[in-house]
């Protein structure tokens, strides 16, 4: 397994109830495609340092864990098609 950290923005208009369930749908995500969840922090609402699709705030979440290949493809696929996620990135971590 490799270890990857990934870093998404998820829309600032959104109550609390829905953007935890967009956390829990990612960390769900991971789990279900025989990743492992080894960090998980909520940093809450930031301002961007630029305007990204209307938005001046976001709601930042960092997450590190261990996975395969397909389990971050799959990840990358499922944040480009979710509308809750203003921006997204993931890193593969060295050993």
């Amino acid at each position: 397994m490799r270890a990857y950290e990934v870093l998404y923005i998820i829309k600032p208009d959104l109550e609390e109830e829905p953007t935890n369930e967009v956390v829990e749908k990612f960390k769900t995500l991971i789990e279900n495609n025989g990743g492992e969840i080894t960090k998980l922090d909520k940093w809450g609402k930031r301002k961007l340092a630029y305007e990204i699709k209307h938005s001046r705030e976001g709601f930042y979440v960092l997450m590190e864990f261990n996975g395969e290949a397909g389990t971050s493809s799959e990840l990358d696929r499922v944040f480009r098609i979710t509308d809750e996620i203003l921006k997204h990135m993931i890193m593969r971590k060295e050993n």
